[in-house]
């Protein structure tokens, strides 16, 4: 066991029973809140103020532990309809200040609750602008966050479990996320006077290919007409065609995209093949442009947030967008007849692509939002009028 360091063995603060330790030794002391236990993932930070129940449901978390930096979360508490899956994928939270009681008139039950009815583990008290700058300047760090009600925090076992942690690099986690079969989604999206609405008059049958999919990306493809057949990730090129439909749709999800990619990409070369639109989001997009030849990369510390300005190339509108990424396409990888589309103006990323001559694209941030902006529903539109186009 490797020998402690000075950030170990700094002394604990009053009153703290839980703490999330970096692989190189720093700790973060707090008070615990949600399930007691133990986790290990990947630190990240996100910077929306609103959405956190949304977040902690988005597949695309799962490995990871979020730090938020709007120091109000829980304010609002938890209900059963804004979620984004049934079972969330992320490992932790950390946050600045204790939970609060919900004052929301949506509420059903307290944050705190809500995590714990989950089994999610959660860090309070933390100095999140200092974790942050950590992450901003180190890049994103595995970590343990661990929550004792008696107080019995082994600080060095848990960073050597952090040390021994391999990382989302070369990780495949869209079969731990993905549906493990197929199913039918008809559900639109919310709407204060009646809730979730159904899509009883389809004018279009997108089948989704689930690597990680948001609730609410579905539902705004039912709410443009869309009935949609969602597939498990690993769903074969005759499973997908099979069931006729007017486009495919490549969803959002976790992980590094080459390991997904092993299963995925032959799958996609066959799909895009076939002349049928096709629309990826995030994983999807990076699936996509692994498929077309691009190449992909871990990032430093990613894109997570509401409020990333994205410039879309063909009209140089800049579009405020909602983002969760932990990797990129290549911009300079894609080969000719590949166009990227969108740029992120925060750091010159690639946010969009399409093919030269068919109805294929993706976009890397997510037009659905949830929570977010909604500048790029747009989106859908487009993915619609190529379906439209096809049909006739």
């Amino acid at each position: 066991m490797s020998h402690p360091t000075a950030a170990m063995q700094q002394p604990r603060p009053p009153d703290c029973n839980a703490a999330l330790v970096l692989a190189d030794g720093t700790v973060f002391w707090g008070r615990g809140l949600g399930a007691p236990g133990q986790a290990v993932g990947e630190v990240c930070f996100n910077t929306s103020i609103t959405g956190y129940q949304e977040i902690l449901t988005d597949p695309s978390y799962a490995g990871q532990i979020i730090t938020f930096t709007f120091p109000h979360i829980g304010n609002v508490g938890a209900n059963p309809e804004d979620i984004e899956t049934t079972t969330p994928a992320a490992r932790g939270l950390v946050i600045r200040t204790p939970i609060s009681e919900p004052a929301n008139y949506r509420a059903t039950q307290s944050l705190d609750a809500w995590l714990r009815s989950h089994g999610i583990v959660g860090l309070s008290g933390v100095d999140t602008r200092r974790l942050t700058r950590y992450i901003r300047n180190n890049g994103a760090p595995n970590g343990v966050i661990a929550y004792r009600p008696d107080g019995d925090v082994d600080i060095a076992a848990m960073r050597e479990e952090a040390l021994a942690w391999p990382g989302l690099e070369g990780m495949d986690l869209a079969r731990e996320v993905t549906c493990r079969q197929s199913y039918e989604w008809t559900e639109t999206v919310w709407r204060r006077e009646t809730g979730y609405g159904q899509q009883e008059k389809p004018r279009f049958h997108v089948v989704a290919v689930d690597y990680g999919a948001k609730r609410n990306i579905l539902r705004m493809l039912a709410e443009h007409g869309c009935r949609i057949t969602v597939v498990p990730a690993t769903a074969s090129t005759e499973d997908i065609l099979r069931h006729e439909p007017d486009g495919i749709f490549l969803s959002n999800g976790p992980g590094d995209p080459a390991a997904t990619g092993e299963y995925a990409v032959p799958v996609l070369r066959d799909l895009i093949g076939s002349g049928k639109p096709v629309f990826g989001i995030c994983l999807g997009h990076q699936l996509l442009a692994l498929a077309l030849g691009g190449q992909t990369r871990k990032m430093e510390r990613g894109h997570r947030g509401a409020n990333h300005p994205v410039r879309n190339d063909a009209t140089g509108k800049v579009e405020i967008t909602s983002q969760n990424h932990g990797f990129t396409v290549e911009l300079n990888s894609l080969p000719a007849g590949v166009e990227p589309t969108h740029i992120s103006l925060f750091d010159r990323t690639n946010e969009g692509l399409h093919v030269a001559g068919l109805p294929v694209f993706s976009v890397q941030h997510h037009p659905e939002a949830s929570p977010g902006p909604q500048d790029s529903h747009y989106l859908f539109e487009r993915f619609i009028n190529a379906m439209a186009a096809a049909k006739r």
